[in-house]
C-alpha cells in the first residue's frame, strides 16, 4: 500500500499506522474510549496481508504479558487500553522497562480515579512520566494532539523503543482517540525477516543458533551491587534520551508576555484561547510538549526569563504544572487551570482562567 489519506478517528488511525509500519502482533482488551483500536484491526485481518497477530487476551494482564513476551523476541509488539486498564498493566511495564525491551502502549485516557467516567481526561500525566510501576524507570511519553499525530506517533514510538530499547507510550485523550480528522498513512512497510530481526536485535531471545551464544532474558537480580549497576545504566539511557529526543511546539512565544503550557487536545482549545486574547491585546503563547518525557524543561526555563507568568491548562486537577514550575526553577507565577470528571473547558474559560490569575491593570 503507499501512501493514503482517509478520514479516521484517532482510535482507528492508530490500528492502520500499526499495520502499516509493519508490526508483528497487537494484544489487547476492550475498553471504551480505546475499543476502536481492537475492532478496527480485527475489521482489518493484517494477518492476512502482513502476517501481524491480532489478539483479544483474556484480560489486561495477559495483554501486558504478550506483549512482554513478543518484545523479548524482539518484535514489533504494542497493545492499548484506557486508564483503569493501563494500571493493570503497570507491573508488566516496568518489566518490560527492566528488561530493557522495546514495546509500544496506547492509553486513550479516561476520567478516574477508579472507573470514573467514559469521558476525556490527562489525569494519567503522573502515570505515564513518573514511571507508573515500581521501581527506577521511565517511558518515553508522547502527546498527539490530532488524528494524524496519533497515526504519525506510532511510527515514531516504534522507532524511539527500539533505539533505545525502552518502552514509549503513545497518552493520547478520549477526545483525540474519537474525533474524526483527515489523516495522510504512511506506506506499507514489510516486516522483518527472521534473518533481519536477528541483525537489528542480537539480544532478542530467538531460540539457540549456532551463529552466536543463547540469549537470557530476566530482571531479576539477587545481588544488590549488581542490580545497582543495572540501575545506573538504565538511568544514563534516560540521561541520553533527555538530552536527544525532547519534542514541543510554540505558538506566538516571540513576543510573548505569558504563556500558556498545554499538551494534547486541550493545547488546541487553548490555542484558540491564546487568538482570542491576542486580539484582546494580550501578547501571550503557547508551548505545546509532544514529548511529556523527556520534557521540554530548557525551552520552559529559558521562556520564564521573557514573560511575566505561565498559565498549566491540563484535563486534570493539576499534574504537569509540577513539571513546568520544576523546569522555570518557580522564578514566576505558575498557575493552574483544569475540569474534572471528563469535562473539557471552551476557549472562555480559559481566558477568564488567565483574567483572574493575571489582572490587567
Amino acid at each position: 500500500m503507499s501512501e493514503e489519506i482517509k478520514l479516521l478517528k484517532g482510535n482507528e488511525a492508530i490500528a492502520h499506522a500499526a499495520i502499516r509500519y509493519g508490526a508483528d502482533g497487537y494484544f489487547g482488551y476492550p475498553i471504551t474510549p480505546q475499543s476502536e483500536i481492537l475492532e478496527t484491526l480485527e475489521e482489518l485481518m493484517p494477518w492476512e496481508t502482513t502476517g501481524m497477530v491480532v489478539l483479544q487476551a483474556e484480560s489486561e494482564l495477559a495483554a501486558i504479558n504478550m506483549v512482554y513476551g513478543g518484545a523479548a523476541c524482539g518484535k514489533a509488539v504494542l497493545t492499548s487500553s484506557s486508564s483503569p486498564g493501563i494500571s493493570l498493566k503497570q507491573e508488566a511495564i516496568s518489566y518490560i522497562a527492566a528488561g530493557e525491551l522495546p514495546a509500544l502502549i496506547v492509553n486513550v485516557m479516561r476520567g478516574g480515579p477508579g472507573l470514573g467516567t467514559i469521558q476525556p481526561s490527562q489525569a494519567d500525566y503522573f502515570q505515564a512520566t513518573k514511571g507508573g510501576g515500581h521501581g527506577d524507570y521511565k517511558l518515553i511519553t508522547l502527546a498527539p494532539w490530532s488524528v494524524q499525530e496519533m497515526a504519525d506517533f506510532v511510527g515514531l514510538g516504534f522507532d524511539l523503543a527500539f533505539k533505545y530499547r525502552t518502552p514509549a507510550i503513545i497518552l493520547a485523550d478520549g477526545i483525540v482517540g474519537q474525533m474524526m480528522e483527515k489523516v495522510q498513512l504512511p506506506p506499507q512497510r514489510k516486516r522483518r525477516t527472521e534473518e533481519e530481526l536477528s541483525k537489528e536485535c542480537p539480544w532478542a531471545i530467538t531460540g539457540k543458533q549456532s551463529s552466536r551464544k543463547r540469549n537470557i532474558m530476566t530482571t531479576l537480580e539477587l545481588d544488590p551491587a549488581v542490580m545497582e549497576t543495572i540501575n545506573i545504566r538504565l538511568q544514563k539511557k534516560y540521561e541520553l534520551i533527555d538530552q536527544n529526543e525532547v519534542m514541543f511546539e510554540e505558538y506566538h512565544t516571540s513576543d510573548a508576555d505569558y504563556l500558556i503550557v498545554a499538551f494534547g487536545s486541550i493545547a488546541r482549545i487553548a490555542l484558540k484561547a491564546i487568538e482570542d486574547l491576542r486580539k484582546q491585546g494580550i501578547k501571550i503563547g503557547l508551548l505545546r510538549p509532544i514529548t511529556l518525557w523527556p520534557f521540554p524543561k530548557n525551552r520552559i526555563l529559558e521562556l520564564s526569563n521573557q514573560v511575566k507568568g505561565i498559565l498549566c491548562v491540563e484535563i486534570n486537577a493539576g499534574q504537569m504544572i509540577e513539571d513546568v514550575r520544576l523546569s522555570c526553577h518557580d522564578r514566576i507565577q505558575v498557575y493552574h487551570f483544569g475540569r474534572l470528571g471528563g469535562i473539557v473547558p471552551n476557549p472562555q474559560e480559559i481566558i477568564d482562567s488567565f483574567y483572574n490569575n493575571f489582572p490587567q491593570h
